[in-house]
């Protein structure tokens, strides 16, 4: 199977579901049972599965990570390309590059309460590339 690239846009910090982005990928390919794997492009964003129900729970997970890795920690060296940058780095290694979300009956086998999100790290705009491959099983 082909390998799909999906551009996401981005307006700063937080999560962005795309999650129906994805699904349509699986229905264009049709596939119907299989894997579909997701990877994004990039150091300073990730991928997650979250709550897909409660904008809470993102805005938690936000808040949390921002107090878990502050900006403007006397300790990073890497400070060129903003305060922002270095913290990206370091949630990016906390979290996901990579996620496997299996294929039934032709849709992605998510829980109920469930939704695929770039988490994004940095203040600034940008263009995310994930990327998908999907294997038929």
């Amino acid at each position: 199977m082909p390998v799909k690239q999906l551009q996401i846009g981005v307006t700063g910090q937080g999560f962005y579901d795309f999650t129906a982005q994805a699904q349509a990928v699986v229905r264009e390919l049709q596939v119907y049972e299989g894997l579909c794997s997701l990877f994004i492009q990039h150091t300073s964003a990730s991928l997650i599965i979250q709550e897909n129900a409660d904008p809470a729970v993102q805005h938690d997970l936000q808040n949390w990570m921002n107090r878990l890795v502050p900006e403007k920690d006397p300790c990073y060296t890497h400070t060129a390309e903003g305060a922002d940058d270095m913290p990206a780095h370091i949630k990016c290694a906390l979290t996901a590059t990579s996620l496997a979300i299996p294929i039934l009956n032709g849709r992605l086998a998510l829980g109920t309460w469930q939704g695929i999100y770039l988490w994004e790290h940095r203040r600034q705009h940008a263009r995310r590339s994930v990327l998908l491959h999907l294997s038929q099983g």
